[in-house]
């Protein structure tokens, strides 16, 4: 590796400032802030450009933060500490605008992002190692490699989960059904953290007794099991119902369960997902759903206009429909395979508007049927801005336009970017 001195002229997308070679060649350099001169060791190849490790800020901008967690740089959880507040937040919201941009809309109206606080994202997938002394390391994986940094805190989790790390240690120390490796998914319900553990080893009956004793010493209201490399969920340990409050309905989530990560970044979902509808809807009027989840949109859509909810997971679809149900019958729940049995335009006529919150794909097949259809509102949830991209080109070609655009910076200090983006017929 051969060291030399550039200076950074912006900021990608995966978070690296990026400076030009001799040749005007892209480098990519992780840590490196628009407008320093650094020294960095020249490391391979990426693309049509390099790649470099930072050795040194030669001259650092205004913008550089002191990153506040003891454990940045080798954790992988987070990757722009050392960026200030104001600049990250715009920075955030820059990447949706370059992505409405390339998909056909660049005077799209985009608005500030909506950025969680720390110490408040409510869960964690942490992984778990046992060293051949018998002690374990629990924590998130270094920057992209498989090591796993044994972590003492987290500064954007909730301190609810955090305190779980030491506790969740000594279990895992005596337990004979982790044995090298495994995972720990945490989700923090309002009746307390839901655990699922994934482990290589099968749970016993004595491993069963000591995590109802856990959770009962932790305030769990249950623990549940899966095989580290796939296969069924089951409860080992129970002590009373599991429960939150989505859009005030409750629901009693599935062990493992797909929440939107805080609560803040849930609620800034909600108000732009509502703000995207059409304004007048009568009493009769219907919105489709597609990818609903356990119903954290559903239950806010239902107070707008009856709502046909779509989901494939069949845990999901359960808990939404029972949750529904209870709540009045305005939300329907349909189980369907939305990749392989998109909804058809037949399908979607009659809808006021139809809302997606699609997994980090996107929702490749379907659009082509939502370009065509007769529908006059769409709200797109996006969590990967480059399936965004893809999925709005097919709008922009068939005449919508963007009415509105909000980032919402869920995964704080993050390169991740969520947005809500709500598309309409061109007049």
């Amino acid at each position: 590796m051969s060291a030399v001195s550039l200076t950074i002229d912006s900021l990608g997308a995966g978070g690296d400032g990026i400076a030009r070679d001799a040749e005007g060649r892209p480098v990519f350099i992780p840590g490196a802030l628009p407008g320093e001169t650094v020294r960095a060791l020249l490391a391979g190849r990426r693309g049509e450009g390099s790649v470099a490790v930072l050795q040194e800020v030669l001259a650092p901008c205004a913008e550089r933060a002191a990153p506040p967690c003891p454990h940045f740089a080798a954790c992988g959880g987070c990757a722009m500490q050392h960026l200030a507040a104001a600049p990250y937040a715009a920075w955030k919201r820059a990447r949706l605008a370059e992505a409405l941009a390339r998909a056909g809309f660049p005077e799209a109206p985009v608005a500030e992002t909506r950025v969680t606080p720390p110490g408040t994202r409510r869960r964690a997938d942490l992984a778990l190692r046992r060293r051949t002394d018998g002690s374990v390391v629990l924590g998130f994986h270094e920057p992209g490699g498989t090591a796993v940094v044994d972590l003492n805190t987290c500064l954007v989790l909730a301190p609810a989960l955090v305190a779980l790390f030491e506790p969740l240690r000594t279990l895992l120390r005596s337990l004979p059904a982790f044995r090298r490796e495994g995972s720990a998914m945490l989700n923090l319900l309002d009746t307390g953290p839901d655990l699922l553990l994934r482990l290589d080893g099968t749970p016993s009956t004595a491993d069963r007794a000591t995590l109802a004793t856990f959770a009962r010493a932790q305030g769990l209201p249950r623990i549940a099991g899966a095989p580290l490399k796939g296969g069924a969920t089951e409860t080992l340990a129970q002590l009373g119902p599991v429960s939150i409050a989505l859009g005030g309905v409750p629901v009693a989530p599935p062990p493992g369960a797909f929440l939107q990560a805080t609560p803040q970044g849930e609620t800034a979902i909600v108000e732009a997902v509502l703000a995207g509808l059409p304004r007048k809807l009568t009493g009769k009027a219907r919105i489709a759903e597609l990818h609903a989840g356990l119903g954290t949109l559903s239950f806010p859509l239902a107070t707008r206009a009856r709502v046909a909810a779509f989901e494939g997971a069949a845990e999901a679809v359960a808990a939404l429909d029972a949750a529904a149900r209870k709540a009045g019958g305005r939300v329907t729940a349909t189980r369907r395979d939305l990749a392989r049995q998109p909804l058809s335009v037949k399908e979607l006529e009659g809808f006021a508007a139809l809302v997606l919150d699609p997994p980090y794909a996107g929702a490749a097949d379907q659009m082509p049927a939502l370009a065509r259809s007769g529908l006059q509102r769409i709200v797109y949830v996006s969590c990967n801005p480059a399936a965004l991209t893809r999925d709005a080109k097919l709008l922009q070609a068939a005449g919508w336009q963007v009415a509105q655009a909000t980032p919402v910076d869920q995964f704080l200090w993050s390169t991740q970017l969520e947005a809500v983006v709500a598309f309409e017929r061109g007049r």
